[in-house]
């Protein structure tokens, strides 16, 4: 009974929070470039820093969290960092504003690895996987009701209304974990004993190495969003775009992660960067309507191919007495090569125009595809 609360007041949570955050995520490039007048350098800065930050949030507070015995605190906290960064948002008169609120929101991600935690300690063997798939369900929800909320919304009530309205679900998950979730004194497992590279292999290090090289090159989002309104999508019909990665991402991850299970990690990453090289194409060399909305089916197909994956094969590479501090350090650098990639992405596009970014990432895929095939696969027994 109390696995089957937690677990649903953290699912309520999930799609409250992520509801508010894609309402915000759907129509954020338009509003940076347009409404605040920044370039493509500075948005690729601050979707890079934001990159950035998730990425060592969840490490950070996930050691944290283990090593003062606290979960509670860093999940309620980090939905409340999510409200405070849309009011910021709204309230910012220029770009520069938005940082130290992308950074408050970004940091929120660390009530990610808590949560997990409550949710591993409350489950068992048998519904572990269900409780997860559940959050999971229940995030792709959210996101796709906020996508929608702003679709309807912005033409009506603006952007900075609709950055205010944003902050309502976050608030509400703040005080449905705040007011609901019992936090019991047990004697937790550490899930990280540290960020370490000092146990990585020839492979792994290999495997990360690759990672990072694609990692610089994998521009956000909003490069696509951007994108897409050049090409002559009006403004209110982005978030429908958003929406479609979302919903292709969402739908695909769960077959692909099966089917890495039956053909092999490697083959399926092969694949989610195969989807990103014809999407880098695909831009390239055709401007079409038709075309751009392709690209974020692509961008979806390849999101659904890597999300679940990536992580599994550092796991399986991994020392088994070291996994948790190994995806720590591989984390770090994913997440430090995140924010160097979009604004990269950015200067070559306001000095070179939107071309060179697509031809540049493209190169640095031929060489993650190519350090790739030099990793060797752990095969799992049946």
């Amino acid at each position: 009974m109390e696995a089957k609360k937690t677990v649903r007041t953290f699912s309520a949570a999930s799609f409250l929070h992520d509801c508010g955050s894609d309402m915000v995520f759907s129509v954020w490039p338009v509003f940076v470039t347009q409404v605040l007048g920044a370039n493509m350098a500075t948005l690729g800065f601050i979707d890079g820093l934001g990159d950035a930050v998730v990425s060592l949030s969840q490490a950070v507070s996930g050691y944290y969290s283990d090593r003062l015995k606290k979960r509670k605190v860093f999940i309620w906290t980090g939905y409340l960092f999510g409200a405070i960064a849309h009011v910021g948002y709204a309230l910012s008169p220029a770009w520069q504003y938005l940082i130290p609120f992308r950074i408050l929101d970004r940091s929120g991600k660390m009530r990610g690895s808590p949560r997990d935690a409550i949710i591993s300690d409350v489950s068992d063997n048998t519904n572990r996987g269900k409780h997860f798939g559940i959050l999971r369900a229940m995030d792709n929800a959210g996101a796709v009701v906020g996508i929608l909320l702003a679709f309807f919304l912005l033409p009506l009530i603006g952007y900075r209304t609709l950055f205010f309205v944003a902050a309502i679900p976050s608030l509400l998950a703040v005080m449905l974990v705040f007011f609901v979730i019992k936090e019991h004194k047990t004697p937790y497992i550490r899930l990280y004993k540290g960020i370490s590279f000092s146990h990585f292999g020839q492979d792994l290090l290999l495997y990360t190495v690759s990672n990072a090289f694609f990692s610089l090159g994998a521009f956000s989002y909003s490069f696509l969003l951007i994108f897409a309104s050049g090409e002559g999508f009006q403004v209110a019909s982005l978030p429908l775009l958003y929406l479609l990665f979302t919903v292709v991402a969402a739908l695909t991850s769960i077959p692909f992660g099966k089917l890495s299970d039956r053909i092999g990690r490697k083959s399926v990453l092969y694949l989610s960067l195969t989807f990103w090289a014809m999407l880098l194409l695909s831009l390239a060399f055709s401007q079409k309507m038709f075309v751009v909305i392709v690209a974020f089916v692509l961008y979806g197909l390849h999101k659904g191919a890597i999300e679940p994956v990536q992580k599994t094969f550092v796991a399986e590479l991994a020392p088994k007495d070291f996994v948790a501090s190994t995806l720590g350090g591989f984390q770090m650098v994913i997440g430090l090569m995140s924010l160097p990639a979009s604004f990269l992405a950015g200067i070559l596009w306001d000095r070179f125009g939107m071309l060179v970014p697509l031809y540049f990432s493209f190169g640095l895929t031929a060489l993650a595809v190519v350090l790739l095939m030099f990793v060797k696969e752990k095969r799992l027994l049946a």
